[in-house]
Order: structure tokens, then C-alpha cells, then sequence
């Protein structure tokens, strides 16, 4: 009996031994399955109690330490998401302080008075301030928007939705918010103004930093991304010198619209992020459309990157369609909110929906079958898609006339060199520097920031990985959702691929409009800073290179490290006395002769009167004044811009009667002649406002590659400053200055010769 008990006490002691060597779980497993066994070897073996509960200790000790370590993960990730949070609200909170800042440094503003304030709103910007302004002078709200529905007293002859024309939602929402907060005792409406232009520019840096921390896992990555966007300021953004401009308004929307975008494609996200992101999706995509004119482009984009992410099968088709969701009922709002826009209706945005819905209903099997299947049915897919698109929108301008796009359009065959005109809307749009190629200079900048070397380092490795992706796809084998570092596939990340689908189409337009680099350059800094700072992309480039000496994935993790410390380092040795020395020194934008011109015009205008001039100076004369004027700067109603044209005809060469019917057919009270536009040199030849003139008219010829102005008469912007006949017959000069001339439109007509 002794020694059954002995074999009995080693055997407990080899197998005790043995679960010493196997891993927690294991033995947890084993310790379950054999309870039984062993309480009963033990009762043989007359084995006390206290051993047996000795023995429960020890197998209790595993999961006590998987606890505490759970509970260490834990407060690490949530230790690193608060970080992460007050790093990005502190980046956009000190980039909206900077932005006060240098506004203030750059005009002087609290030290000057109202009409000079007003009067650094340049160009067409004036225009969304003086209807804030309006807002919040009127008894009631519901009376001011009443008034801009029906407001009759902005173009003369002509009873416009101001609203609709010129997207004024903004200034409906602040001018509410101004008045609902009690804010006129304590702010005045100017700053009220300009800081929520700031604030959301400040939700636009914290959406990048957001975008990159998601991507790379770090908010390292953020901080860089901001860090970029700020130094190449004059690239990014254009709200420093045009602060009530729609873009200034709408892309911090669009920018959160990305994010959550990039947040939604993501494997393994749980239900509650999954839908925070979509209702963030569809708020931001609804006010985007809502706020800017041209946003169903720049979410036509947007559609066709998520177009190419659906058709090469990357990204779960639920969430396509769940997207597509969101853009059709965003557009059907925007068309009703907008009193039934037309323009939304036959939208490059959706027709492509349109075209894809069907497509994919009439190719039920595009994603099935051996490799040159599917490519021919790719091919086929993306023929239909586009073929039905295009039909869709035939249809939509047969049944709604859309005359706003006619123009586009030729805008487009005259850019891509398929037509010519003679058109002076058209020739001057090209003129526009929006629409004119990046200079040089741009990607100078950007390499001295050192952002466009890294970006394209980036983007090479994330493309090529991207690629190889879309190999396997085709070829069948299914995308891997639960992606380990070490696997270093960067490019198998469905939001990677959706942002370098995105950098890829937004880049292709900024090398043909200079405009678009402010859509484009954001996402640069954004994209570049994700990179450098993800270990996944650093573990894909040895992978490629099969790096054996060193780990990839420690080299990686040094490197991801590493890398984005020199570069912000650099960044702040190089930049950081530079944005010092810009917000210390005291600039003085000034324009005394535009402050006489508006101080003649509120003192010595009549009751209403009716301006005529250059579009870009009556948005400035309807904010300090508040009279009626002929045209606006917009580019978005035709017959506006053909107003505009006529109005120009003051620095053709055209007779003083054909100038002075046109001026009264608008009902013009006074005509302001502008001595830059007049005796302009600064503009290329071809350019200018008198040269564009000139072609439109007929008014020029050619000879030997050269062009020379020819007409019997000669320029009315001249000829009316000698005051001889017939001109002192139909105009009398009030006002002038270095910059202006004003001249009084006769109502009686006085023939002295």
C-alpha cells in the first residue's frame, strides 16, 4: 500500500511538473479536463487537503496574470486615445489662434474702423458678409430671410433668391447663432463672423490629424500632418486673404466627411464605430452639398475612387451601396433645401450612381471566374457605367433645361485645346489663375517643406502594394481582414487604397487647375504623414527587399519612429522661426483711395442709386454702401455673366452712345471707371479685361504671331477722361481719385460739339 502511494505522489509530482512548462491556456484546458482523475488519485493516496489547495493556487496564478495584463493593454490604449484626442483639439485649437493672429497682424483689424474693415472683405467675398450684415439688422429673422428670398434691391432690374445664387446658408446659420446666443454684448458681429470661419478651419486641421492617426496607429503621425498643412499655408488654404469664401465654409465638412469615411472602410470595426461613422458621413456630406456650389464635383471624385475600390472588389460591397445611400439621399435633400436646383439633378455625381446601381444590376457575376474573365468583365462593367451615366444626364437636360453646365462644358473643349472661341466668358475664365496651370514654383515649396519627396516615396510603395492586391483579387484569392504587422501588407488596407485612389484623381486635376491644389495639398501633408509614421508600410518595403540581417518588423517599429522625429525636428528648426517672424511683424494692407470712393458714395450717393463697374468693385460698394449695382462676381449664373460682360464694354473700343445705351438699359445711375483694369500691364497680353474685350468684339488682328487692337473708335476709358464731345453729352464726372473715376449717366441728354 505504501508504495502504490509513492508512484502515486510522483506521478502528481511528473504531471504538476509537466503543466509548469505548458502555456496558461493549456493548462487551464488540461487542469479541467483530469479534475476529476486526480481528486481521486489523491483521495488514495492520502494526500491532505491543504496540498490539493495549494495546488489551486497555482493553477489560479495564469489568469490572474492575464488580468492584470488585460487591464495594463487597457489603460494603455485608452491612455494613448486621450492623448491622441487632446493633441489633435490642441492642433486645431493653436491653429485657429494663429490664424486670428496673423489676420490681425496683416490688416490692423481691431484698430480700424467699420468701412475699413469691411473693405479688406475683397472681390466677390464682400458680397456673403453684407448679407450676414443684413441679417442682423432686420426686426426679425424671418423677416431678413424673407428678404433674401425676394430680394430685389442687390442687381438692378432683377429680383433674385440670394440664397440660392449665392449658397447663404452660413450666413443664415451664424447670423442665427449670433442672435439665439445673446453674442451682440459681447462680440461684435465682424469677429463673431470671421471666428467661426477660424473655428471650422481649426475642425478641418483636427479631422487631418484624425485621418492620419487612424491610418498609422499613431497620433505622431497627426501632429506631422498638421505640421505640413500650416507650413505650406499659401497652398492649402485661401482663407488668410478671402475669409467668406464658399470653399472656406464647406471643406472642414468635407474634410470630416473623410475621415469618417476612412474610419468606415476599415476591417474589424465594431458595430457602434461602424455607425458613428456613417451618421458622421452622411451629417457632413449633407451640409457639404449644402453650403458649397460646386461640392457634388469634388464628391464625384470622391464617388469614382469608391467606384474603382467596388469594381476591383476591395472594400465590402454593403458598404459601397451604403455610401451610395448617403450621396442620393444627401442630393435629393440638397435639391429640395436649394428650391429644387436643377444643377444637382443632371450632377456628374449622380449620373455615376445612376450608371453604377444599373451596371451592377445587369453584371450579377462581374466578380467571379479565372483572371482574364474578370478583367473582360471589368472592362465591360466600367463601359456600361460610364455609357448610362452619360445617357442619364442626355435625358435629365432633355426633360430640366440646365443652362449652367453649357458653359462648363465649353469651358472644358476650349481648356483641353478640342475648340477655340472668341467668347469673352469663356477667355476669361481661362485667365483665372484657378484654372491656370501650377506654377514652378508650387512644387518648390512643397519639396522645401520636404512633404513632396516623402509623398511620392509613399505613394510608390502604397500603389505598387495596392497593386499586388488587386492581382490577388482578381486572381481569386480572398483579402485578408485580420492583418498582422508582420505580414507587411500596407496596400490590403481597404482605406489606404481608398486615399491613394483619392491623392491619384485629385492630383491628375491640380496638374491641370492650379485651383485644385487646395483640395489636393491637404491631403498630401495628410497622406505623406501617415507613412512615414506606419510600421505596416516600413514592414511591406522589407519585405520586398527580403531583409534578413536586422528584424523587419523591429526596424520597421525604429524606423516609423525615427523617421518622423528628424523630419519634425527639421520641420521646426527650419519653419518654426519663420511663423514667429511672420506673426511679429506688423503689415499694413491699406487702400486709401477705395476708403475716399466709399465715403464719397454714403455721403454723396442719392437715394436709389444705381451703380455700374467691374463685378469685383461692386461686391465692395454693396457692403459699405448697401446700393444697387448692375453685376456681382459670380460664375455660376450665366445671365449674370453675360451682365457682367456688357458692364465690361466701358473699356472697349466702342462708341460713347452704344456705351451709354447699355448703361441705361440697366438702369445705371453712375459708372465707375477703374484706372488699373483701364491702363492694366500687370496681366499677361491676352488677358486682360481690355484685350479679352478686344477678340470678343472684333475689335483686334493678327500679323506675324502678333495681335494689335483696331477700331475706329478708340478706348471709352480713355476717350472719357478728355471730357470732349460726345462724351461730356451722356456722362458728367463727379468723383476721381488715383483709382477712380466716377462718372454721373445723364438722363437728359445735352449735344454740345
Amino acid at each position: 500500500m505504501t508504495e502504490v502511494r509513492q508512484r502515486k505522489e510522483q506521478t502528481c509530482q511528473e504531471s504538476t511538473d509537466k503543466e509548469d512548462l505548458k502555456s496558461p491556456s493549456a493548462l487551464q484546458k488540461e487542469c479541467t479536463e483530469d479534475e476529476v482523475t486526480e481528486e481521486y488519485a489523491c483521495q488514495d493516496a492520502d494526500i491532505d487537503y491543504p496540498k490539493k489547495e495549494e495546488n489551486t493556487d497555482h493553477q489560479k496564478r495564469p489568469s490572474s496574470r492575464r488580468s492584470q495584463s488585460g487591464r495594463s493593454v487597457l489603460f494603455q490604449q485608452l491612455a494613448k486615445l486621450f492623448f491622441g484626442c487632446l493633441a489633435a483639439v490642441m492642433s486645431g485649437m493653436m491653429y485657429a489662434i494663429y490664424l486670428s493672429t496673423y489676420h490681425e497682424r496683416k490688416f490692423w483689424f481691431s484698430s480700424r474702423q467699420e468701412l475699413e474693415r469691411e473693405i479688406t472683405f475683397q472681390s466677390g467675398s464682400g458680397v456673403y458678409y453684407y448679407y450676414y450684415k443684413h441679417l442682423l439688422t432686420v426686426p426679425s429673422f424671418e423677416r431678413g430671410v424673407y428678404e433674401l428670398t425676394h430680394d430685389n434691391r442687390t442687381i438692378s432690374m432683377q429680383t433674385i433668391n440670394a440664397v440660392e445664387h449665392l449658397s447663404l446658408y452660413p450666413e443664415l446659420i451664424t447670423s442665427l447663432l449670433y442672435r439665439i446666443t445673446g453674442s451682440q454684448e459681447v462680440i461684435e458681429p465682424v469677429y463673431f463672423y470671421i471666428g467661426v470661419v477660424f473655428g471650422l478651419q481649426a475642425i478641418y486641421v483636427t479631422a487631418l490629424f484624425v485621418s492620419s492617426w487612424v491610418m498609422s496607429g499613431t497620433w505622431v503621425a497627426g501632429m506631422l500632418a498638421v505640421a505640413w498643412y500650416i507650413i505650406n499655408r499659401p497652398d492649402t488654404t485661401k482663407v488668410d486673404h478671402a475669409i467668406p469664401l464658399r470653399e472656406n465654409w464647406a471643406l472642414p465638412y468635407f474634410s470630416c466627411q473623410v475621415t469618417a469615411l476612412t474610419g468606415f472602410l476599415r476591417n474589424n470595426i465594431s458595430s457602434a464605430t461602424e455607425m458613428f461613422c456613417y451618421l458622421l458621413i452622411s451629417a457632413s456630406t449633407f451640409t457639404f452639398i449644402m453650403i458649397w456650389e460646386y461640392s457634388h464635383y469634388v464628391l464625384f471624385i470622391q464617388g469614382l475612387a469608391l467606384f474603382l475600390l467596388d469594381s476591383f472588389d476591395l472594400v465590402p460591397p454593403r458598404k459601397v451601396a451604403d455610401v451610395h445611400k448617403i450621396y442620393l439621399c444627401s442630393v435629393a435633400l440638397g435639391y429640395i433645401m436649394q428650391f429644387q436646383n436643377p444643377s444637382l439633378l443632371s450632377s456628374p455625381l449622380l449620373c455615376l450612381m445612376m450608371g453604377s446601381v444599373l451596371a451592377r444590376y445587369l453584371q450579377q457575376n462581374m466578380k467571379k471566374g479565372p483572371l482574364v474573365t474578370r478583367l473582360i468583365k471589368i472592362l465591360l462593367h466600367f463601359y456600361l457605367v460610364f455609357t448610362i451615366s452619360i445617357m442619364f444626364h442626355y435625358v435629365v437636360k432633355r426633360i430640366i433645361p440646365v443652362n449652367e453646365s453649357d458653359h462648363i462644358f465649353r469651358f472644358l473643349e476650349v481648356k483641353f485645346g478640342l475648340n477655340t472661341t472668341t467668347d469673352f466668358i469663356t477667355n476669361m475664365l481661362l485667365c483665372q489663375e484657378a484654372f491656370q496651370k501650377p506654377t514652378q514654383d508650387f512644387f518648390l515649396r512643397l519639396t522645401q517643406a520636404s512633404v513632396l519627396p516623402f509623398y511620392i516615396l509613399v505613394l510608390l510603395v502604397c500603389l505598387l502594394s495596392a497593386v499586388q492586391v488587386i492581382y490577388k483579387r482578381l486572381s481569386g484569392e480572398p483579402m485578408k481582414t485580420n492583418l498582422k504587422l508582420e505580414d507587411g501588407r500596407v496596400g490590403e488596407q481597404p482605406e489606404v487604397i481608398y486615399h491613394v485612389f483619392h491623392t491619384l484623381l485629385f492630383g491628375a486635376l491640380a496638374m491641370v487647375f492650379e485651383g485644385m491644389k487646395y483640395l489636393w495639398t491637404p491631403y498630401i501633408c495628410m497622406f505623406t504623414a501617415f507613412g512615414v509614421c506606419s510600421p505596416e508600410l516600413w514592414v511591406t518595403v522589407f519585405r520586398w527587399l527580403k531583409l534578413k540581417s536586422v528584424h523587419p518588423v523591429v526596424l520597421a517599429l525604429i524606423l516609423s519612429t525615427a523617421v518622423p522625429t528628424i523630419i519634425g525636428f527639421s520641420l521646426w528648426r527650419e519653419y518654426f522661426p519663420r511663423v514667429i517672424t511672420e506673426l511679429s511683424e506688423l503689415q499694413e494692407v491699406y487702400d486709401p483711395d477705395t476708403v475716399e470712393l466709399m465715403n464719397w458714395i454714403r455721403r454723396q450717393a442719392p437715394a436709389a442709386t444705381v451703380f455700374a463697374g467691374s463685378p469685383q468693385l461692386m461686391g465692395v460698394v454693396k457692403l459699405c454702401s448697401g446700393w444697387t449695382v448692375t453685376s456681382l462676381p459670380l460664375y455660376t449664373d450665366v445671365n449674370l455673366m453675360k451682365r457682367n460682360e456688357n458692364v465690361y464694354q466701358v473699356y472697349s473700343m466702342r462708341p460713347a452712345e452704344d456705351i451709354y445705351k447699355i448703361l441705361t438699359a440697366y438702369k445705371a445711375s453712375y459708372v465707375i471707371i477703374e484706372e488699373a483694369l483701364c491702363s492694366e500691364m500687370s496681366q499677361a497680353k491676352g488677358c486682360r479685361i481690355k484685350d479679352l474685350l478686344d477678340v470678343a468684339n472684333g475689335h483686334v488682328i493678327y500679323e506675324k504671331g502678333e495681335m494689335y487692337a483696331f477700331s475706329k473708335y478708340g478706348r471709352f476709358c480713355h476717350e472719357i477722361k478728355m471730357n470732349y464731345s460726345p462724351y461730356t453729352n451722356y456722362f458728367t464726372r463727379v468723383f476721381w481719385n488715383l483709382s477712380y473715376h466716377v462718372y454721373r449717366v445723364n438722363t437728359v441728354i445735352s449735344f454740345q460739339y
